[in-house]
């Protein structure tokens, strides 16, 4: 049975594991707010522990509308992790593919941060009130803290929808089919599993050039475990609590899916399995490519509106699905 409580350690200090309790291979970093103390990380380890603050702000979101009875009859929850700022961004999905929400078995909710922006935190709030739909954590929204808003992410599902059966997270740059994601968890009955696009032997960028670049202070190893990448991947619920539980005894890092999917999902021997379907990056705008995939990345706000489009025009026909059948079989277990 799920845990339906979390238990915070009530004197963090004499509550954080020592080294030789830890994964002492995981990465080590300072708490990063921007590009410019990300690059000036020091050789101290900081325990997820002591950079993640626990709560939300919940006053206007409608958490049974999301989530009822904390997911018992829900089959899939999709947590789109969003910027402040990208407002039209979330009003595309809300009048596309969002629209599979009105489902009993579906859920979803946009995820954000916190700004110390006034004007824009006002618009924020306005724009909650009438839609209920944005869960915001407790941390500054930042490109450099997406890792703390997946594990805000993980700590809401725990609190408020425990037994949903599958939990996707996705970007607000992405196409999501939902019709095809729901037929590929329909009659699945894994866990202790994440699906999506399996990345294996990717190495750590070096260039402080880079967005994604990871110093060797921060993570000593040639190569990452196996994870699935950040645009969209899928978990099964039986893991949430104990990947929340466990990503804030790790050390801090701020590439998410390395962090989430490779660290702590290695740590807690948990499956990743490449799945063909999530497709997380741009592809061709074929209608059968889009009706053959669960994902597609970068996607811009006017563009969610043509992929909606072909996606329900029953006057396309695909002749490929064969084709896509024999990829549908095709799974790397890690």
């Amino acid at each position: 049975m799920r845990n339906q409580s979390i238990t915070y350690p009530s004197t963090p200090k004499k509550n954080i594991p020592t080294q030789e309790k830890l994964n002492t291979t995981g990465p080590k970093a300072s708490t990063i707010n921007d590009r410019s103390s990300l690059q000036k990380s020091s050789d101290h380890a900081a325990l997820m522990f002591n950079v993640y603050e626990p709560g939300h702000l919940n006053d206007e979101i409608d958490n049974r509308k999301i989530c009822k009875d904390g997911g018992t009859f829900l089959k899939l929850l999709i947590l789109i992790t969003s910027a402040q700022s990208h407002f039209m961004a979330r009003m595309s999905i809300r009048q596309t593919w969002m629209h599979y929400a009105s489902r009993r078995d579906v859920g979803m909710a946009f995820v954000l941060g916190r700004t110390t922006n006034a004007t824009l935190n006002e618009s924020i709030n306005q724009e909650n009130y009438i839609y209920g739909d944005m869960i915001r954590g407790n941390f500054i929204d930042s490109y450099f803290n997406l890792t703390l808003k997946t594990i805000s992410m993980l700590e809401w599902t725990d609190t408020h929808c425990p037994w949903v059966k599958y939990i996707l997270k996705t970007d607000d740059d992405m196409f999501i089919n939902v019709p095809r994601l729901l037929d590929f968890i329909d009659g699945k009955k894994d866990t202790r599993t994440i699906y999506g696009r399996l990345a294996k032997k990717w190495k750590p960028i070096r260039s402080n050039k880079s967005k994604s670049f990871v110093s060797h202070q921060q993570y000593r190893g040639a190569v990452y475990p196996p994870f699935t990448t950040g645009p969209a991947y899928l978990l099964t619920g039986d893991i949430v609590h104990e990947l929340y539980m466990h990503s804030l005894r790790t050390f801090y890092f701020h590439l998410e899916d390395v962090f989430i999917t490779g660290f702590v999902a290695k740590h807690l021997m948990i499956r990743r399995v490449h799945t063909f379907y999530f497709r997380n990056r741009r592809i061709p705008f074929h209608p059968c490519n889009i009706r053959n995939a669960i994902s597609v990345h970068m996607i811009k706000e006017n563009e969610q509106y043509d992929l909606w489009r072909k996606l329900m025009d029953s006057t396309i026909k695909c002749k490929s699905v064969k084709n896509y059948q024999y990829f549908k079989n095709i799974t790397i277990r890690i």
